[in-house]
């Protein structure tokens, strides 16, 4: 598999955004069955006209100007949005990148359906043109218009800047797993140069990129699109995205699918560490895997033995980095980590990464290198795209942070590493990053219901390393209209990933608006 797609979806993971970026059960349970409106209707500026205010009523009465993108098929137009949403009229703005590739036909045309790949930082103008705007079935590309945008601070939306490259470079190198004072310090230094550089470059807009931000733009989009409720796919962080933006306007609800679903009300703490030990549960899936082959490079045995030979293999490289044709970056422990888990995001990657482990056991550490370089949108001149600042800005202002100081962590680690023996200590480290944050975090950690909202169906993977499970059942029961499809199976996010059953679900509702019975199980 190109190392540059092992996640086809590279944008959605949701973590600290640390060193790593750290978004069916008992079937025909009696969920919501009623059809979902298609949200078709045009022409209207919004569902509630009269709930928008006056100063943001020409935000919601522009006209988009439809371009060429450059890439066949799809176009490009530009959405103004304030900068602050609590003073509106203050005429500063936002730029909001947008693109579409409008209905193929046949078939009655049913809106727009505007998909998101999460991070937070991923572009969404990136993956509808290389994946869901050519890539979702046939017949929801026939009956809808694929848009997508990127949300502010990311990619073509007024970008986050932090770093430059050489510095990403030596960033993504820093221990992540300190053994002594010394190494706690170089890495304290390293989250507190990381957030001045943000401060330096991006000062105007860090305070105004939370997730509430980024979901009122989205009624904005919806609004100029001419549509009258909001018909949404998000993945991973994406999730969150819709579900806040259920949560704010429930009566502009169309048909929303979550897929790979945060819970919204467990505190960065606790995101942090489940989502270490999806990882481990994904590792686990990995390792039981890899141990069938005869060409496993961590041998045969049980996933806790398998596990033990990575650690292993961890130390080895923490103490003498595996050389990788690039002097600047040898392989060390945090190279390497994220190396490995940025291939259990995807089953499909594991034989990539069973080739890499062997290479760097025996002195390459490319192909592992190459794996972390996709994870982190590293380019092959040396330059990063600006997920990993978008995901740290967003993280941080969202939520308080996760620990206050080292000494936290510290306190910490043993239930990390119990969440996760491999990874627990690495991901505990990297959940500091939001303690020297800039901007004073403006949301917390609550429960989501979307009031009157219709039917929202969410979607949790059994083995989905990045979004666990359990947040998925979470989200569904703090939704009133939440209806729960879960797929039994590894890797992150399920639709459109091979299961029929869910494809099959998932369409329907998208065509039909008649969600699956809550707790459907595929």
């Amino acid at each position: 598999m190109d190392t540059s797609r092992v996640l086809r979806t590279t944008g959605t993971v949701i973590a600290a955004a640390g060193l790593l970026l750290s978004g069916c059960s008992s079937s025909g349970s009696g969920g919501p069955t009623a059809s979902v409106s298609s949200g078709a209707g045009r022409g209207a500026a919004s569902a509630e006209p009269a709930a928008v205010p006056a100063p943001l009523r020409p935000y919601y009465e522009q006209k988009l100007k439809w371009r060429d993108c450059g890439v066949p098929g799809f176009q490009c137009a530009t959405l103004k949005a304030p900068l602050d949403y609590a003073n509106p009229g203050s005429g500063q703005d936002v730029d909001i990148a947008v693109a579409r590739r409008p209905a193929t036909g046949p078939g009655k045309r049913l809106g727009s359906l505007v998909v998101n790949p999460g991070g937070p930082g991923g572009s969404g103008i990136g993956y509808l043109q290389a994946y869901a705007g050519i890539g979702y079935p046939a017949p929801v590309r026939a009956q809808y218009d694929m848009v997508s945008f990127d949300p502010r601070g990311v990619a073509r939306s007024n970008p986050v800047e932090c770093l430059t490259g050489p510095a990403m470079d030596r960033y993504t190198q820093v221990d992540q797993t300190p053994d002594d004072a010394a190494e706690r310090a170089l890495l304290v230094a390293a989250f507190k140069e990381f957030a001045a550089g943000c401060q330096a470059r991006s000062s105007r807009i860090l305070p105004h990129l939370s997730t509430v931000d980024a979901a009122r733009d989205m009624d904005l989009l919806r609004a100029v699109l001419g549509d009258e409720k909001l018909s949404y796919v998000g993945a991973s962080y994406g999730t969150f995205l819709g579900a806040t933006y259920a949560d704010l306007f429930p009566g502009r609800v169309g048909r929303l699918v979550l897929d790979g679903a945060m819970d919204p009300s467990r505190p960065a703490f606790d995101l942090n560490r489940d989502q270490t030990a999806g990882f481990e549960t994904a590792f686990t899936s990995f390792a039981a895997d890899c141990a069938k082959e005869p060409d496993c490079p961590l041998g045969q045995g049980a996933p806790g033995e398998v596990a033990d030979r990575l650690k292993e293999f961890f130390r080895k490289v923490d103490a003498q980095p595996v050389p990788t044709g690039d002097p600047d970056r040898p392989l060390g422990e945090s190279l390497a980590t994220t190396g490995v888990i940025a291939a259990l995001y995807d089953e499909s990657a594991w034989p990539q990464l069973r080739e890499a482990l062997t290479e760097a056991m025996n002195g390459d550490g490319s192909g592992l290198l190459s794996l972390a370089d996709s994870y982190y949108e590293r380019e092959a001149d040396g330059k990063y795209a600006n997920l990993m600042f978008a995901n740290a800005a967003v993280n941080c202002l969202d939520q308080p942070p996760a620990f206050s100081g080292p000494e936290a962590v510290q306190k910490a680690l043993p239930s990390f590493e119990k969440a996760s023996p491999v990874f627990g200590a690495g991901l505990a480290w990297a959940s500091l990053n939001c303690a020297y944050w800039p901007v004073k975090a403006a949301g917390t950690a609550k429960e989501l219901a979307a009031k009157g909202a219709p039917p929202i169906v969410v979607v949790g993977t059994t083995r989905d390393p990045a979004t666990p499970y359990k947040w998925a059942q979470a989200l569904a029961g703090q939704l009133d209209s939440g209806v729960l499809l879960t797929y039994d199976g590894d890797g992150h996010t399920a639709y459109g990933r091979g299961s029929d059953c869910i494809d099959t679900a998932i369409n329907r509702y998208l065509l039909e608006g008649k969600p699956p019975a809550n707790g459907k199980k595929c």
